[in-house]
């Protein structure tokens, strides 16, 4: 039978490998990919008020996490303004209001927090016209799963270049004669959507207790 002092080196050891095994299990991933459906709404000549011309939307993302707080997204939607089909493709700056993730060694990190985003983007439409615009949103974050998420978030597309016509229908485009002269003549296209993310590619082990896994 191992000695008392044997057995309580050896419960020594275990209590200090504990942490660092434990720390290593809840390494952030870097990178979450994800898809999203929801509705989107257009204001423009043919429906002025929000919510008056709403329609299916969906699509897909990629996102890199820097850190807890700040990532990098890409993505890419598909909505119709009243009966025309809009293409939007944007890269987003993610800033979340709390520490995100999973970590339980960390009371600071929470597995939900609501997060801002701001960017650039563009969008095809009408015969593959090509508009410009600037994407402005909030959400919401939950990490229900060690590798899962599901998110809610709305974003308004600010359009500063060719921003009119979102309706396909060449009559009401520049109606007013504003076009280049007033970024407000342009149209507006929102989304409100709800979606999945499944995170991949761990950050690297910290202390030399760590497995690979």
């Amino acid at each position: 039978m191992l000695s008392c002092k044997v057995r309580f080196c050896v419960l020594v050891l275990i209590i200090l490998l504990i942490p660092a095994v434990s720390f290593a299990d809840n390494r952030m991933y870097h990178c979450e990919i994800g898809v999203q459906g929801g509705m989107g709404y257009y204001v423009g000549e043919l429906a002025p008020h929000v919510f008056q011309s709403v329609s299916e939307a969906y699509g897909a993302q990629f996102r890199y996490k820097f850190d807890q707080r700040w990532a990098l997204q890409a993505k890419i939607q598909h909505q119709r303004t009243c009966g025309n089909s809009l293409w939007a493709f944007d890269a987003n700056a993610e800033y979340n209001f709390f520490r995100f993730g999973s970590q339980s060694h960390d009371y600071r990190v929470k597995q939900i927090t609501p997060y801002m985003s701001v960017g650039v983007g563009a969008c095809a439409y009408n015969d593959w016209k090509v508009g410009v615009y600037l994407p402005v949103g909030v959400g919401l974050k939950w990490k229900f799963a060690d590798r899962w998420q599901l998110q809610a978030a709305w974003q308004h597309n600010v359009y500063v270049y060719n921003g009119d016509g979102l309706e396909g229908l060449p009559k009401y485009n520049n109606t007013h004669d504003l076009n280049g002269s007033n970024i407000m003549n342009n149209d507006v296209t929102s989304t409100i959507m709800l979606g999945i993310v499944f995170e991949f590619g761990k950050g690297a082990k910290i202390c030399s207790f760590c497995r690979n896994d």
